[in-house]
């Protein structure tokens, strides 16, 4: 599987991004946010977690355990995964874009709700609905950035779904490609990475 933004390695067969489900069980309910220009330790913080209970984690083949989020930074961006949606609000993304950044959050839940928040210095400005997504229609009136991230994500044709609606996985590629995370598993287990539990 490729899109115009992914190597067909990046993704399986049906458009999902391999290095996020190698962090997820086979029933996802999670989420990724990505905030530019803000440190993971800071972005951690910011979306409630403890300092004191941060804490430096090299990533074994089972994944960083039921419970956590897991921080890292590629470039500019700062990615946390979190593997129960539970920091899933709208005050999580805005927290994150606060002082002029931009943030994102990309949820999919246990149920298929699927969405993208994009929130730039403190404010919500686009909110994407995977059940109402006309890439056609609605791709033009995004900020050109989002814009972009959803083009690079490009749409995988599902069986059973019409033509042009978008996929499942269309969110989480489209905030892999708004932060430059064209990555492997194996890319991030590289990475210094922070893990803490949530709450």
């Amino acid at each position: 599987m490729a899109t115009p933004g992914f190597a067909a390695h990046l993704l399986d067969e049906e458009g999902g991004v391999r290095w996020i489900e190698a962090l997820t069980d086979e029933d996802p309910h999670h989420l990724v946010h990505v905030v530019r220009g803000l440190e993971p330790a800071e972005a951690l913080v910011a979306l409630g977690a403890k300092e004191k209970l941060i804490r430096v984690w090299e990533l074994s083949e089972d994944g960083p355990g039921e419970g956590t989020l897991l921080a890292g930074r590629v470039g500019e961006w700062t990615f946390v995964y979190d593997n129960q949606a539970a920091t899933w609000d709208e005050d999580s993304t805005t927290a994150l874009s606060a002082d002029g950044r931009t943030a994102a959050t990309s949820m999919y839940s246990i149920n298929a709700d699927v969405s993208l928040t994009y929130a730039v210095d403190g404010k919500v400005v686009s909110w994407v609905n995977r059940d109402d997504l006309d890439l056609e229609a609605d791709l033009p009136g995004m900020p050109a950035e989002l814009r972009s991230a959803f083009e690079a994500a490009g749409n995988v044709e599902q069986e059973d779904f019409e033509p042009g609606e978008a996929d499942f996985d269309i969110c989480m590629r489209a905030i892999c490609a708004l932060a430059g995370l064209y990555c492997t598993i194996d890319d991030i287990r590289r990475l210094p990475l922070l893990v803490t539990p949530i709450g």
